[in-house]
């Protein structure tokens, strides 16, 4: 920790003599941030331009639209006529982004993603009159600008912002926050992580617990109604099969033997699912053991969260940092690993950012590392890493290394949080200014 408190001065000592007070106060203009998220945006739509005009789709989105095809031609949906990879939820989406034709598709998903991209950076710094969140604002921008070779292109687009929204409604708009937290896990499952820390330690958990549990209620009631039902679940019993993915983290080891022809190591094609994973001496192990690994882990953090409650007064701040440790979990102890993974983290440290600066610029800056390194990964240096090039297996490596970290920083939170200091002062005087979560 010595190491990162040591990188966090420099970076921050390095910002406060390039943003100087009248550069601050020009980031701080509700017309530069407009122009910021335009511009970016726009930026964007010209990448996307030769793909859009050609009728193509990149990424995740071929499959996407030939889930969309099969249900509005062939009246064939997923989740509900055949077992399903994803949430029900996300097929709303998937065929609202075909409503213009299949030619269009690529377009239409776009236009979903920034308008989500907007209403987050909106409440963020509610609609402009709140400067504390610019500079959430601004790191959600960077992160995505970061991370957009698979955040344009996959569902945690749409359920990231959907996540940031939710948060920072959680204290002064339960029912409104539970209904966008519902509805991203419902998409895809990840923010359940968050539920479950909003549950924990929010003061509106009864709204949230009810809001949330009519509306999973309603998306079954209709589901069975469409003759559905055996297919609810199905996205959770469709990955307790599946082996080591190349990129998570526990998987690392693996890459390494097979890059060094470790004999019986070796990453290899599965084409049933598209991707890239790795066996090897112990490995069908590991597989098994990684998911009663993770729930224990997050059994874990969840009674630290329960402790901690009991010993600050600053739920706001154990929401986010239980939100961060959990979401954390789910990407470090999860077998499967991909790019887009990082989506998970960035939104709560951007909410955490909007909250409180000086506690959440370690993970701030981390995260814009993980994602820079990620995007090297995938889609950059993949194909060398494929072929067990040391190279890219570093890049690895190091972007594992810093999601460990970043584990371990929001875990110690907690645990200072729940065992040190007083009750009244575990997490220290909530700061003037803080907003979202923290109004009551």
């Amino acid at each position: 920790m010595c190491a990162m408190s040591y990188f966090v001065e420099l970076v921050d000592h390095r910002l406060t003599r390039l943003l100087t007070p009248a550069r601050r106060d020009w980031l701080r203009s509700p017309r530069t941030l407009l122009l910021g998220f335009l511009g970016l945006h726009v930026l964007f739509l010209f990448a996307l331009l030769p793909t859009i005009l050609t009728g193509r789709v990149l990424g995740d989105l071929p499959l996407y639209r030939v889930w969309a095809e099969q249900a509005l031609v062939n009246n064939v949906w997923q989740g509900i006529d055949v077992e399903w990879v994803y949430p029900i939820g996300a097929i709303v989406p998937i065929v609202l982004a075909d409503a213009a034709g299949p030619l269009l598709y690529q377009l239409l998903w776009f236009v979903l993603t920034m308008a989500l991209n907007g209403a987050a950076i909106g409440i963020l710094t509610d609609w402009g009159r709140d400067r504390a969140g610019y500079r959430a604002a601004w790191f959600w921008l960077a992160f995505s600008l970061v991370l957009s070779p698979v955040g344009l292109l996959r569902l945690e687009g749409l359920s990231a912002p959907l996540v940031i929204m939710g948060l920072v409604l959680v204290a002064r708009r339960p029912v409104v926050a539970a209904a966008l937290l519902t509805a991203a896990t419902w998409i895809k499952v990840w923010p359940a992580a968050v539920m479950l820390a909003v549950v924990a330690a929010s003061r509106r958990r009864v709204s949230v617990l009810i809001t949330g549990g009519l509306i999973t209620a309603g998306i079954a009631a209709a589901v069975w109604a469409a003759g559905g039902l055996r297919f609810l679940t199905g996205f959770v019993t469709m990955q307790s099969d599946r082996a080591l993915q190349l990129e998570a983290p526990v998987t690392t080891p693996w890459v390494w033997l097979a890059a060094m022809g470790q004999y019986g190591t070796t990453i290899y094609q599965n084409h049933a699912i598209a991707t890239r994973e790795v066996s090897g001496p112990g490995s069908a192990f590991a597989a098994a053991a990684m998911t009663p690994l993770m729930f224990l882990v997050i059994a874990g953090i969840f009674v630290l969260l329960l402790v901690a409650l009991r010993r600050s007064r600053d739920n706001a701040r154990l929401v986010l940092m239980g939100a961060l440790a959990l979401v954390t979990t789910f990407v470090v102890l999860n077998k499967v690993g991909s790019p887009q993974y990082m989506l998970w983290i960035a939104p709560v440290v951007a909410v955490g950012v909007a909250n409180d600066w000086t506690h959440w610029r370690a993970p701030a800056y981390l995260s814009l590392v993980i994602g820079g390194l990620t995007t090297l990964i995938f889609p950059i240096f993949y194909l060398p890493l494929v072929h067990g090039d040391a190279g890219a297996i570093l890049l690895l490596t190091l972007r594992n290394a810093l999601l460990l970290v970043l584990l371990g920083w929001s875990v110690l939170a907690l645990w200072r949080a729940a065992f040190a200091g007083s009750p009244a002062s575990a997490f220290g005087r909530q700061r003037a200014g803080s907003r979202g979560l923290a109004a009551h």
